[in-house]
């Protein structure tokens, strides 16, 4: 199969017909063997009885119903689960993404040989409180992880099938998929200028909670590519600083004591001294570090389930 198309949706009743029908006219203008994976994060609108009305219709329509809200994240990640295609693709069902940019996508993923493509909306129709954090965050990410895209969070994405079965998706780190794409060996990454629309049916389904949620996923993020596999050097190197601080503190304490009663003098109790409880303190926490490390160790070296989710139906 040519192209897997992923479409993660919350409450998209009025636009998936029309976006299906816009995917489909692409597909068959390039002659493209290709499928529509919907993905219902548990809408509480006819969005999934819209998805099977269409399946009747349209063969290559796929459903993925979850029983709850889950978040985007969740949706994307059962959705490259589930990808068959060689080139995955993809996009929001709100008709802001235009389907008209595949063909392309797919020639920069097959032809030139990118890992993943990722799509800039330059010119934006979205309102000022979500163009000016996404500014600030794209800055960050763009520092931290050294990509030069301009649009981390763009819905609009082209990948090698291989990428999206090599990642782990998970709380808001679909906003970070480059970031997570080159820690997995897939280094060749590029973005093209994208079409952007006004969207036409409902509201925006993100709040601002989700800046929030997504600058602490970036620190994650950044936190796990550099210690993920290996805890122990980030908490036991810390713990261990913080220990010896706290012991030479100490012993300088305990020796000038030492050398005042050598002098004749009557020092004043080691305990008197505020900085033996500092020092107690410093040799504590660095203690608590080091023993951070070494059960952070264990933890990443079990397994773990993080994306295990209650999917209602499938067709």
């Amino acid at each position: 199969m040519d192209i897997s198309v992923v479409v993660p949706l919350y409450n998209e009743e009025e636009s998936i017909p029309e976006l299906v029908a816009w995917i489909d006219r692409v597909m068959s203008e390039h002659q493209f063997s290709h499928e529509i994976i919907m993905v219902d994060d548990g809408s509480n609108d006819t969005s999934w009885q819209v998805i099977e009305d269409l399946k009747k219709k349209y063969a290559s329509v796929r459903g993925i119903k979850f029983r709850r809200n889950y978040g985007k994240s969740a949706a994307l990640f059962s959705g490259f689960e589930a990808a068959k295609g060689e080139v995955v693709i993809t996009m929001d069902a709100d008709l802001q993404d235009s389907p008209d940019e595949i063909p392309e996508l797919y020639r920069m993923i097959k032809e030139e040989g990118f890992d993943l493509v990722s799509g800039w909306k330059r010119k934006r129709y979205d309102p000022i409180s979500k163009t000016i954090p996404s500014k600030f965050f794209n800055r960050t990410a763009r520092a931290m992880s050294g990509i030069k895209l301009h649009d981390f969070n763009c819905g609009l994405k082209a990948y090698r099938g291989k990428v999206v079965k090599s990642i782990e998706v998970y709380g808001e780190m679909h906003r970070y998929i480059p970031i997570l794409a080159k820690q997995a060996g897939f280094p060749k990454i590029t973005e093209k200028v994208v079409q952007h629309q006004e969207r036409k049916y409902g509201v925006t389904k993100f709040g601002l909670s989700r800046f929030i949620n997504g600058f602490l996923d970036l620190l994650s993020i950044t936190f796990i590519s550099k210690f993920g596999k290996k805890p122990m050097h980030f908490f036991g190197l810390l713990g261990t600083f913080m220990f010896l601080i706290g012991f030479f503190a100490s012993a300088w304490i305990g020796l000038q004591k030492i050398y005042s009663m050598s002098q004749g003098e009557m020092p004043p109790l080691v305990t008197d001294s505020p900085y033996f409880y500092i020092a107690l303190a410093t040799m504590i926490i660095g203690t608590q570090l080091f023993l951070t490390g070494f059960v952070a160790e264990l933890v990443s070296r079990s397994s773990t389930e993080r994306n295990t989710y209650q999917i209602e139906k499938e067709i």
